[in-house]
């Protein structure tokens, strides 16, 4: 197993999702690719980006993602990891996948919060859609 792929949003609830990775890693002594997917910009969805202070805004909250992923991976480089981070724009599933064959991914860790029925009929579940699109392993790590 030579590459590793951790998909996480950002959310604050990312550390057992980087634990889970170097543990791994270590016993393998894989690469850990660390992605945050990033809404796509308004363009590219038909809609209109807005003021140049809604365009600014946006550049500004990418910076800060990117600067996140950052430290998860400079973290991991620390305990002796090999990590890269991808902060990439795009719909959520289908960039996953795209960037886990790109980078000949091995597995893809994903995490897993219980939602009430509302939240999934709006947003639905993003591991269970990974598990059912993907081709390539999933280790789904419970965050509740």
């Amino acid at each position: 197993m030579k590459n590793i792929l951790v998909a996480i949003d950002l959310k604050g609830n990312e550390q057992p999702l980087i634990e889970k990775a170097e543990t791994i890693a270590r016993k393998f002594a894989s690469k850990v690719w660390v992605i945050h997917i990033a809404a796509p910009d308004p363009d590219f969805v038909g809609y209109s980006a807005g003021p140049q202070s809604t365009r600014d805004n946006r550049a500004s909250e990418l910076r800060e993602e990117h600067r996140r992923i950052e430290s998860y991976t400079e973290a991991l480089e620390k305990k002796g990891i090999d990590a890269e981070g991808l902060l990439v724009q795009g719909a959520t599933i289908e960039t996953i996948l795209e960037e886990a064959k790109k980078l000949n991914i091995d597995l893809i860790i994903s995490g897993y919060q219980d939602h009430g029925f509302f939240y999934k009929a709006l947003y639905g579940s993003v591991s269970n859609a990974i598990i059912k699109a993907s081709k390539i392993p999933v280790l789904i790590v419970p965050m509740d």
